[in-house]
């Protein structure tokens, strides 16, 4: 079942959110690690956001009443104060339990976002992906999702590199 979260999901929320950071990391040590007080402070976050009317947050929730996925996505101007205004939808995180993925849980999730995006008069929507999540590259590319910036990092102090 998927459903708008409520103020008392935002631990459960939290517990996504973690286990999201560390899937992100274990594709690539170049990706944040979480804070040791990150899912104290996340779970702030989403309180935050919840009262937040250009914000929404969907979650999944199992026949059992356990939160298994959620989605957040907000209202913004996607590019710097030096451009012309571009008010779009940013989908800022997704994550579904690994044991409940390929079920449709993350379509559905994006699907409500989406909705909610239309709803409120937003055209176009932006996300990032990892570039090591292949399943999550693919996942974006079959419902339409597109690259257009590719963000590039380089490593200042490895040994032999930069010289």
């Amino acid at each position: 079942m998927i459903r708008p979260a409520r103020p008392n999901d935002a631990k459960a929320i939290a517990c996504l959110w973690d286990a999201l950071v560390r899937y992100h990391h274990n594709l690539d040590h170049a990706l944040p690690k979480a804070a040791p007080d990150g899912q104290n402070r996340y779970a702030s976050y989403i309180q935050r956001r919840l009262r937040d009317p250009d914000a929404q947050i969907y979650v999944a929730e199992s026949v059992e009443g356990l939160l298994i996925g959620y989605v957040l996505g907000m209202i913004l101007d996607l590019v710097p104060e030096t451009f012309e205004p571009e008010r779009g939808g940013f989908l800022a995180d997704i994550y579904v339990m690994e044991s409940y993925r390929h079920q449709g849980i993350g379509r559905a999730l994006v699907q409500q976002l989406m909705n909610w995006f239309k709803r409120n008069g937003i055209q176009h929507v932006e996300w990032y992906v990892a570039t090591e999540n292949q399943s999550g590259r693919r996942f974006w590319e079959s419902i339409g999702g597109r690259e257009v910036m590719i963000r590039m990092r380089i490593e200042l102090n490895e040994e032999g590199k930069n010289d």
